[in-house]
């Protein structure tokens, strides 16, 4: 089954990406910080990283920088509120292979993840 690691300081957003996803049948992992999604990450080896850009402590572009340099091959779509075209260049430019913007849409969400799987970025 496909691993999706989902970061989040919202339990709320937490909870609503882990009912889509499960819905779709992934496999579902999670975390609440930075520190505790580079930990994850590498205990639960995920498929893909679902991972929020505002968060306390480490951001998420901390995150995904970090995530790049220890693993070139990871795969990460970052979830935002922040729809400016300039933040969407910028985390695409630090590596992240998908952009889904807040509150949630399932049907773009599945289909962003899909297509990150697959091997395919996405705007």
């Amino acid at each position: 089954m496909t691993k999706i690691l989902v970061v989040d300081d919202s339990n709320m957003s937490r909870r609503t990406l882990r009912k889509i996803l499960e819905g779709a049948q992934y496999e579902v992992v999670e975390a609440s910080d930075g520190m505790a999604a580079l930990e994850r990450y590498f205990i639960d080896k995920p498929d893909l990283v679902l991972l929020d850009m505002v968060m306390t402590g480490m951001t998420g572009l901390e995150v995904l920088d970090k995530l790049q340099e220890l693993d070139k091959q990871s795969r990460v779509i970052v979830a935002t509120a922040d729809i400016q075209h300039s933040t969407r260049e910028m985390v695409k430019t630090a590596g992240a292979v998908g952009f889904v913007t807040k509150p949630f849409a399932s049907e773009q969400l599945l289909e962003t993840v899909g297509a990150a799987l697959a091997g395919r970025t996405t705007e």
